[in-house]
């Protein structure tokens, strides 16, 4: 995955265009969503009302799956489902307009792919239709951190982004899908064994580098970092907003790529980190570069109100409660929340 150094500059520069896949409000809330194109006007669909209708035969399609932001402590992951007519998979994606793996493009290029994408009257817009599922940072930490056996991991989360898109376009949409490429999670084989038992009718090839060897592929990946990418920023934009209501120093560097192994991303952090909460929904709280932070290097400890021992202690009890260190009434609620400190060097 390239590793794009985002700040204020690419902020201001990207944020006039801002693809149908990135819903800015459910975003800043921390949801995950999925997002799925209008069936393009050169596909037609399965006709479910009347199957055996010849008059409107589907369009048989092919498919291909990406994803972008799989290892960064900030920000989404993305993964996209990209897919149009067979008979246009080469000529349209790699001869005319040049598609390639998205690590393998500039930002500018990538960027003006997905603006023609989402244009209409243009050659991709009338031919392609892509979905999107963009999961969280807030989500992805929360099914990793679950207890025990109850653990989400992030490739259990990758597999089931990929079978909801594929379902998605297929069985909700319609689409005539009669070929699926996917880049590789883990070893191919396996992977391709289960998407198989659960997509019986489609002809599925997983492959590691898929990205670089199938169009549909490399256009999924376009689709996904630019999601991805633009997601971030408008995350960064809210952070930025957020200091200039409270006054806070800003730097102006940014958070750098957003990956663990990036100095300027975890600079960003430490200067940004609150005590108790952390950071934002742009975070990764499972990734071990935010943990030892929180943890080892000076996130402040809170001691959360236990239950009696029927279960029935009530929060608000213990907040209203008068006595020393507590207060009483709403000035106890503010004491017992306690202030925000100082900033964390």
């Amino acid at each position: 995955m390239e590793k794009d150094d985002l700040g204020v500059e690419a902020t201001q520069n990207s944020l006039s265009f801002i693809p149908r896949s990135v819903d800015s409000a459910r975003v800043l809330s921390g949801e995950s969503y999925a997002y799925y194109t209008p069936c393009p006007t050169a596909i037609t669909p399965h006709d479910k009302s009347n199957p055996t209708n010849g008059a409107s035969e589907s369009t048989p399609c092919v498919l291909g799956v990406d994803e972008a932001g799989r290892g960064p402590v900030l920000g989404p992951m993305v993964y996209s489902a990209f897919y149009l007519p067979i008979e246009l998979h080469h000529s349209l994606l790699a001869k005319d307009h040049s598609f390639d793996d998205s690590k393998a493009l500039t930002a500018a290029v990538r960027a003006n792919l997905m603006h023609l994408l989402n244009t209409p009257g243009h050659a991709l817009y009338e031919s392609c239709g892509y979905a999107i599922k963009l999961l969280s940072a807030r989500d992805i930490s929360s099914g990793m951190m679950k207890p025990g056996t109850a653990v989400y991991n992030l490739n259990a989360q990758a597999m089931d982004a990929t079978i909801e898109i594929i379902r998605g376009v297929v069985e909700e949409r319609g689409v005539d899908v009669r070929e699926v490429y996917i880049d590789t999670i883990g070893n191919p084989a396996t992977y391709q064994q289960k998407l198989e038992r659960i997509f019986p009718s489609l002809k599925i090839t997983v492959a590691k580098k898929a990205d670089s060897l199938y169009p549909c592929v490399s256009a999924a990946s376009v689709a996904a970092k630019v999601t991805r990418d633009v997601a971030l920023e408008v995350l960064y934009e809210s952070v930025l907003q957020a200091q200039a209501i409270e006054n806070a120093p800003t730097v102006p560097e940014g958070w750098g790529s957003g990956y663990p192994s990036d100095s300027k991303c975890v600079g960003w952090l430490r200067r940004n980190m609150d005590p108790v909460f952390g950071w934002g929904n742009e975070c990764r709280f499972s990734w071990g570069t935010a943990k030892e932070m929180l943890e080892v290097k000076g996130g402040a400890r809170v001691d959360w109100p236990a239950d009696d021992e029927d279960g029935n202690g009530m929060l608000s009890e213990f907040l209203l409660a008068s006595g020393p260190g507590k207060g009483s009434g709403q000035n106890g609620l503010r004491e017992w929340f306690g202030q925000k400190q100082a900033e964390i060097i």
